[in-house]
Parts: structure tokens; C-alpha cells; sequence
């Protein structure tokens, strides 16, 4: 049976006979695991013919009454607004998974090592997301969760001098990792890559007004370096230099590693 919390909030969107869709079709894909329409439509318990239950369920999924900015996104504000206090710290992770001819840009919550979906957008294409598909699913996150401090966490996709500055204008924190052949500045010296800088195992650095890549007019930033050391015979092959606003090396580390080890409630059960 679908929580209270669910049925109270989507009676007004839904139709009963919808309703009755939504939840067994929760059932199926907890007990079968699977998120294939031919799949689900062979377990469906209607009594009809087994392509009359396929278009049944394919017709309830392209509904306009599934829209994410009309449903999703109050559903989840509320059950975040239940879990965590306003004006606290917020960690959003933004990533991007492809499989199959499937490209998927996702910007998610993080809270006890749980990755909770907020936002996402199908990429029509392979690789890659540019500059402007991200900005795009950042963009309805930061209004939705406006009552929060956010950073904004992500690995070396999402590097762009161009993302920062803008997350900077909008007066959000991020921590973006970098690949090592970028150039930053440091005050007082010339241009140099991040590989330049000497980390090695059990080092770390914290350099603040930082000119990044050779790109002018985006202002300064600062760069944290970690890598961590040897630990019972196991070495991390390489180190992190991270982008970031934050204003101390621990508030970084401890930002980024919130990356490490989520599970992302919404699909884990359906995968």
C-alpha cells in the first residue's frame, strides 16, 4: 500500500482508476525488480488481453498528470522540508549515468549516504552534458530548495570555469573535481597545471585566489589538493584537486566525500 503522505498529496491529480495504476505498478517493480513496460504488463492483474495491459500502462506513463514540476517537486520539497531544517547546509550532487541508448542528467540531495533524485533530464544524445543542459536541471533545484545553504558537488564533467561563476553569481557553494592538466594561477606566479603542484600520497593543499584555466573575466577561486595516503596495503591511484567557493580545505573535503558511497533511493529498487 502506498504511504498516506503519497495518496493524500496526488488524489487531487489523480484519477481513482489512476491511482489504482500507480500502486500496483509500485508493487510490481518492488517485488519483480524490473522496470521493462513488457515485463510489468505480463505481471499486471487486469483481466485483459496481455497487449491491452501493455498500452494501458505505457498510456498512464506518458500522462500529462506525471509532469515532475507539477508533482515531484512539491512531493519532494515537503519530504525534505520533514527531514532536514531549513537554513541548514544542503549537499546537491549533480552526475550523469548513460546505459544503453539512455543518457541521464540528475541533480539529487544527499542525506545519510542516501542519494534522493530532485531533478533530472534525459540527454538526446551520447556523452557528455554541455553548460547549458546543466545550468537547465540546476535551475528549478535552486528555487526549490531556496531556504537552504547549497554546494553543489560533482566530479570532472562538470569542471567548467563557466558553471562556477555562475553558481558563484547565484551565491551557492559547489566543489568540482578537475582533471590535472588544467592551469590555474596562484598570486604572485605564473600560470602552472595542477599536475605541477607536487601532490602526492598523504598531502593536501588549500590555495585561495586562484585564477582558473586561462580564461579571463570570471574571477578568482580556490583550489583544495587531496590525496590520500597508503591505507592497509590500498592506494587511491590518484588525488583530487577541486574547484570550489568554500572557504577552507575540511569544508571541501568533507563536501566532495559526501559523493562516496550514495545509493539513489528512487532507482536502486527498480534496478
Amino acid at each position: 500500500m502506498m504511504p498516506e503522505f503519497y495518496q493524500t498529496f496526488l488524489c487531487p491529480y489523480l484519477s481513482r482508476p489512476q491511482m489504482l495504476t500507480l500502486e500496483i505498478l509500485l508493487w510490481l517493480l518492488q517485488v519483480h525488480k524490473q522496470v521493462r513496460i513488457e515485463r510489468l504488463a505480463a505481471c499486471f492483474p487486469l483481466p485483459i488481453l496481455y497487449e491491452s495491459r501493455r498500452r494501458h500502462i505505457q498510456r498512464f506513463l506518458i500522462s500529462p498528470k506525471l509532469n515532475v514540476t507539477l508533482i515531484w517537486l512539491p512531493i519532494i520539497q515537503k519530504i525534505l522540508l520533514s527531514l532536514i531544517p531549513t537554513g541548514s547546509r544542503i549537499i546537491v550532487c549533480l552526475d550523469r549515468t548513460q546505459w544503453q541508448v539512455n543518457n541521464l542528467l540528475m541533480v539529487t540531495v544527499i542525506f545519510k549516504k542516501r542519494a534522493l533524485p530532485v531533478y533530472w533530464k534525459f540527454l538526446e544524445k551520447k556523452g557528455s552534458s554541455n553548460l547549458d543542459e546543466q545550468i537547465a536541471v540546476i535551475r528549478p533545484v535552486l528555487r526549490l530548495l531556496k531556504s537552504y545553504e547549497i554546494i553543489v558537488i560533482g566530479d570532472r564533467e562538470f569542471r567548467s570555469v563557466e558553471l562556477a561563476y555562475w553558481l558563484k553569481s547565484k551565491k551557492v557553494y559547489f566543489a568540482f573535481r578537475q582533471k590535472q592538466d588544467t592551469y590555474i594561477r596562484r598570486q604572485g606566479k605564473n600560470y602552472e597545471l595542477l599536475s605541477e603542484l607536487g601532490l602526492a600520497p598523504g598531502m593536501k593543499f588549500f590555495y585561495e585566489g586562484v585564477n582558473y584555466t586561462k580564461r579571463q573575466g570570471f574571477g578568482k577561486f580556490s583550489i583544495a589538493g587531496y590525496w590520500k595516503r597508503k591505507y592497509r596495503g590500498k592506494l587511491e591511484k590518484t588525488g583530487w584537486y577541486i574547484l570550489t567557493n568554500l572557504t577552507s580545505f575540511e569544508e571541501v573535503i568533507k563536501a566532495y566525500k559526501a559523493r562516496s558511497g550514495i545509493v539513489c533511493e528512487a532507482w536502486c529498487k527498480a534496478a
